[in-house]
């Protein structure tokens, strides 16, 4: 494609290919295996990689990784750089064999993955235990190694972070907005005297980091000598409770919080609670945070996901304690935004070797999706929602989807296909007429097998579908009741969200040679 050879994005292309590419999109803690401990770890990931080359698929696709602190929705991080220590997989750190009453206490804990949905708390109360008594014994054979030291130099931001962390923990999780003055505006003494007074707890939270990032390093490695891609994700915004709020706060506007106008799904429009940027201030530092945030992204992943990628063009920005309706679009000229948009995206592509991929879902200008074409970054086609909206409302046909575009048939924040067509009825109807089926409130497993089937063989690049997609072509391999297998119902606040765990292990979908047998069938 000569769009793709002389784009700004054209060395990305190049390294990933210009090729079709297939993938399965895993959220990590819904992964379990007989190691894990509650939760899905960075380890699970390995058996599923020569799986996926097995079945010809070349792109993993992770949701955010990043460290949420006590929450539990990946898109809510404390900071953009730092890992979530809950995935670290214990039974495999170093030196752990030098310590046999350690290692013992594991068998209780992987216990904790025998639950049908994800406990939080209990998984954070346990790995904290762990690491607290396994970091006191290993800190003397790890913080004194040049790895270590190498990995402190080349993350400025690991201090920070870790310092911040502590502070938290310290005032049980509260806002840093309600600490004492000076440590919510620390001063340079003030902060080099909290990082002497606080240095054992700061060791701690960089040592657990470096494991992190070692381990999920290695999974990259071993996937990329597979021939198989990791995807990551890249939230556009940060928690206001975060690191880099507090470290950062110029960077930052405090007076708003992002959020989204009514439209046909929220008529009230959605307040998120993250602040906006400061674009003019991270302009004036040539967008150092955002350079660092690719780079240290960069080690873990080849492609990534921008999350809400219009918001770089224009965010809906919502005055505090306003409702969601009164916000107003920022930058308010419309003639602002396109050139915002490019001069972001292109400082990005020219600032990481990943491949971008852009979520551009719900309304975003004509313009945007041109300029996102021109710079080379994918688009994103749900295929239920691709229709003819401003006409007679048809399904447009997968082979008219452009190029440029990642397909799937549904998203985390969305309904699986089998909750979408029982749900909502006349959209199930519409597509059974478009697909000349006879229509049934409950979706047959051949045209499960057909949607899955289909979105293999768009025109788009790239073709990724949620794993638990394909498993309901296995009876069994879902939970009986087809509305646990949502992950996420967006602005409503639910024990269930986030928390979904798959029905089989990693063990159980790799050696089952019905499922390899009937997703093949459907990506050949």
């Amino acid at each position: 494609m000569n769009t793709l050879i002389n784009c700004p994005a054209s060395k990305q292309w190049e390294r990933i290919g210009s090729n079709k590419h297939l993938g399965i999109n895993i959220p990590l803690f819904s992964l379990h295996s007989k190691e894990s401990c509650g939760i899905g770890e960075f380890n699970d990931i390995i058996p599923l990689i020569s799986w996926c080359k097995e079945l010809g698929f070349d792109v993993i696709q992770l949701l955010p990784l990043n460290d949420t602190g006590p929450e539990p929705s990946p898109y809510s991080a404390l900071s953009a750089f730092a890992l979530n220590p809950i995935h670290l997989s214990l039974a495999s750190l170093p030196h752990l064999g030098d310590f046999p009453v350690l290692k013992n206490t594991l068998v209780s804990m992987q216990k904790l993955t025998d639950s049908q949905r994800c406990d939080y708390a209990r998984v954070r109360m346990s790995k904290k235990g762990f690491l607290r008594d396994y970091c006191k014994s290993v800190a003397p054979l790890i913080l004194k190694t040049a790895d270590f030291k190498n990995f402190k130099e080349v993350n400025p931001w690991l201090e920070g972070y870790a310092l911040f962390k502590t502070l938290r923990i310290e005032h049980e999780w509260c806002s840093w907005e309600t600490w004492e003055p000076e440590l919510r505006d620390p001063s340079p003494t003030t902060y080099a005297e909290l990082v002497e007074k606080h240095k054992e707890e700061i060791a701690g939270h960089m040592m657990i980091q470096y494991l992190c990032f070692k381990q999920l390093d290695e999974v990259k490695r071993l996937a990329n000598a597979k021939g198989v891609f990791l995807m990551g994700d890249i939230p556009i915004l940060i928690n206001r409770d975060s690191a880099d709020v507090w470290l950062h706060r110029h960077l930052f506007n405090l007076d708003f919080s992002a959020g989204a106008p009514p439209d046909m799904y929220a008529e009230d429009g959605q307040t998120w609670g993250f602040p906006i940027y400061n674009w003019d201030a991270l302009a004036g530092e040539d967008y150092a945070w955002w350079k660092e945030r690719l780079r240290a992204a960069s080690i873990l992943y080849d492609i990534y996901r921008i999350d809400h990628i219009v918001g770089f063009f224009r965010i809906w920005a919502i005055p505090l304690g306003e409702h969601g309706k009164n916000g107003q679009h920022i930058p308010e000229n419309p003639d602002l935004w396109i050139p915002q948009g490019e001069k972001i995206l292109r400082m990005m592509i020219e600032g990481s070797p990943m491949l971008a991929i852009g979520e551009d879902l719900g309304n975003v200008p004509l313009e945007a999706r041109a300029c996102m074409n021109r710079l080379g970054i994918c688009g994103t086609k749900v295929m239920r929602w691709e229709r003819m909206w401003d006409q007679d409302k048809r399904f447009i046909n997968p082979q008219d989807y452009p190029k440029m575009s990642m397909t799937t048939v549904s998203t985390h924040d969305s309904e699986t296909l089998q909750q979408w067509w029982k749900a909502h009825p006349q959209e199930a109807q519409d597509y059974a007429r478009y697909k000349n089926w006879n229509y049934a409130s409950d979706m047959t497993h051949q045209q499960l097998f057909d949607i899955l089937q289909s979105s293999n063989h768009t025109n788009s690049l790239f073709r990724i579908n949620l794993l638990n997609e394909y498993l309901a072509l296995i009876p069994g391999m879902t939970w009986p009741n087809i509305e646990d297998e949502r992950i996420n119902v967006p602005g409503v606040i639910s024990d269930h969200n986030w928390t979904y765990r798959f029905r089989p292990s990693v063990e159980e979908i790799t050696t089952n040679e019905e499922l390899k047998q009937a997703i093949q069938g459907a990506v050949h």
